[in-house]
């Protein structure tokens, strides 16, 4: 698959205030700073179309990309941001549930953990909870760019390790780089099979 034009459709603060779609939806989400945004620019070869930032927390609503008229990217805030105040985590903890499980053309969620970093509990209990609630998923780890190959396998080995206490069959796992385009072809051709299931 080859994205040739991606287009910001808009920005909404509820699930419910979306657009209805009849084409397949593939949202991005995961800690704040993860590499979402940079994630979704290198998808779709846009450096523009997804805002990123150094700051964590920049992305507060559900954004919406319609991709060559076919499919759609639902840019999802991330979680587990300390700097914003309890009331603000409730409602996008709220706002993403309430998208994940309400959303009916979503056909898979790709969650995005930092492979520089050691297990966290927040994303081994969100990624449970889609477990937990039938939401089909695959795992990103992202910026592979800034370790070596052996810390890489290193990392991915702790995170399925960690997962392998809860899961009996592990969810597929793609390592990605939004410098070296890592993992590119491999998430793109991911959609491309989950479309054709889905059609």
């Amino acid at each position: 698959m080859e994205i040739k034009k991606a287009t910001f459709k808009g920005s909404w603060e509820r699930a419910d205030q979306m657009p209805d779609a009849r084409v397949p939806e593939f949202a991005f989400i995961g800690r704040s700073n993860v590499g979402k945004s940079s994630l979704i620019n290198m998808l779709c070869n846009h450096k523009g179309l997804a805002k990123t930032s150094a700051q964590p927390g920049k992305t507060q609503t559900l954004n919406l990309f319609d991709i060559d008229n076919k499919w759609w990217i639902c840019d999802l805030p991330g979680y587990g941001y300390a700097k914003v105040s309890k009331e603000k985590r409730f409602k996008f903890s709220k706002m993403i549930e309430h998208y994940l499980q309400k959303r009916e053309n979503l056909v898979n969620l790709f969650i995005l953990i930092d492979l520089r970093i050691p297990p966290q509990k927040l994303d081994l209990d969100f990624i449970n909870w889609c477990g937990e609630n039938g939401i089909p998923f695959m795992l990103v780890g992202t910026k592979a760019d800034k370790l070596s190959p052996t810390q890489v396998a290193l990392s991915q080995e702790k995170i399925e390790a960690a997962l392998s206490e809860v899961w009996v069959e592990l969810p597929p796992f793609q390592i990605s780089s939004s410098e070296t385009k890592q993992g590119r072809k491999e998430i793109l051709n991911f959609i491309q099979e989950c479309m054709g299931s889905v059609n």
